[in-house]
């Protein structure tokens, strides 16, 4: 009797080959890869990568090939390939995927054990830990020991004081409190905290509450909500990604909002696939799924509900900056620019590429700077070409990459959440009622 042979990858998470089969090796993903355009290699592209999942499902590479972690851990997961796929291909969902079995089948150093059990399981989940550390962070970055620890020349360093330099001059972490509507009520939300969003970037949550309540939007407070587990699915983290989102799920369900809004594009993003995320969870599949239905980014659910609420003036020169996993991800490209033009006195400028990755990725400018860098410095010329004074984009690592770079760069473009642009817009002056709907 002929023994079984082993599947090639370790478990179930591994990327699917119906996925992989939808890929049709054409290249139209090839000229909007930002790691392809920088390398010009094969393997760093979304068909090349794919390429390699199905070598290791056809036995001739290993989930443990150092060339596979290579090539993989290259990819900033923008999705910005599906966008461009004229087949269709689910992109994250393989890349997640592989990454998953990376994690598994190859052996880590005890330090990048450490970092990552430190990253994933001791902070992102734990707001008051997550907030003393970016506390404490901001105040090394001050007192300029970046410096300090590149001068070391030891990676673990090097890579800490990277992190310094992406962080903002301050850090706000508050719970959110619950905030009635203004005026007639036209729908009840609950709102996502998050992770970076509550411990760094507590003010541009409170603004999204005001900004949503001034439009007749009930915020109800959650308890027991967590962090997304976005970082955590992109590093491959499954288990850890799937315990999160069970506990966001139950959270949520308790309140039973008529949408759950969220800030944050990658967050976003990865809570409108917690069904994908829990699909082989019997007891959660149905539940993720219904979940997942009533995640909307705050751009888009304003956008589509329209503003009861007309914002004051603002007389700035302004760019859009496409978030990957609000433009690729979610698909949402419309209403932040609607919004954007509803606000009087802003001159919007195009920004070049303002679909292009940044270069931020979740951790992809900590795990992979050099090739962050690069791509960051593309983003910068752009913006700096438009004439712009101010940037604005919807998500905390983009807000902090894009300030770094312009920092380094030594331009004094300011770098803005749109929600926080609007609070502005309406504490401006005395808006007044409009009679705007929305599409929704």
């Amino acid at each position: 009797m002929n023994a079984a042979v082993p599947l090639p990858y370790p478990n179930a998470d591994a990327p699917s080959e119906e996925l992989i089969a939808a890929c049709v090796h054409c290249g139209f993903c090839l000229p909007t890869c930002p790691t392809f355009a920088v390398l010009g290699v094969e393997m760093d592209s979304p068909r090349g990568r794919i390429r390699l999942m199905k070598t290791v499902w056809e036995h001739r590479l290993g989930a443990d090939a150092p060339g596979l972690d290579d090539h993989i851990s290259k990819c900033l997961d923008c999705r910005a390939c599906e966008t461009a796929c004229p087949s269709g291909v689910e992109y994250g969902k393989l890349v997640e995927g592989v990454r998953s079995q990376i994690v598994i089948a190859r052996p880590r150093s005890p330090v990048e054990r450490l970092i990552r059990t430190a990253a994933f399981e001791w902070l992102l989940p734990h707001r008051r830990a997550l907030t003393m550390f970016a506390t404490l962070s901001i105040v090394a970055k001050r007192l300029g020991i970046g410096a300090l620890m590149r001068a070391t020349h030891l990676g673990v360093a090097r890579r800490m004081a990277d992190l310094l330099d992406l962080l903002p001059d301050r850090a706000t972490a508050r719970s959110l409190a619950a905030t009635p509507a203004r005026g007639e009520a036209r729908s009840r939300v609950a709102m996502l905290e998050g992770c970076v969003m509550g411990s760094v970037f507590g003010d541009t949550n409170a603004a999204t509450a005001r900004v949503l309540a001034r439009n007749g939007v009930e915020v109800v407070a959650t308890v027991g909500q967590t962090c997304c587990g976005a970082l955590h699915a992109h590093a491959g983290e499954r288990e850890l990604a799937r315990d999160l989102a069970r506990r966001n799920i139950a959270a949520f369900e308790q309140v039973d909002p008529d949408a759950v809004i969220v800030n944050a594009a990658g967050c976003g993003a990865a809570m409108k696939e917690y069904g994908w995320l829990l699909k082989d969870d019997r007891a959660w599949s149905a539940r993720a799924s219904k979940f997942a239905a009533k995640v909307r980014d705050a751009t888009e659910f304003l956008g589509d509900l329209g503003m009861s609420e007309q914002p004051g003036t603002l007389h700035a020169k302004v760019a859009w900056d496409d978030p990957c996993h609000l433009l690729h991800g979610q698909k949402i490209r419309e209403q932040p620019r609607a919004l954007l033009a509803a606000i009087p006195g802003l001159e919007v400028v195009p920004l070049a590429e303002a679909d292009w990755c940044c270069g931020s990725a979740g951790t992809y400018n900590v795990t992979q700077p050099d090739l962050a860098r690069s791509i960051l410095e593309r983003k910068v010329a752009n913006i700096v070409r438009t004439g712009a004074d101010t940037v604005v984009t919807a998500n905390p690592g983009c807000l902090m990459q894009i300030q770094s770079g312009l920092r380094q760069a030594g331009s004094s473009v300011r770098v803005v959440h749109l929600l926080d642009l609007l609070d502005e817009a309406y504490r401006a002056g005395a808006p007044t009622a409009v009679r705007s709907a929305g599409r929704g």
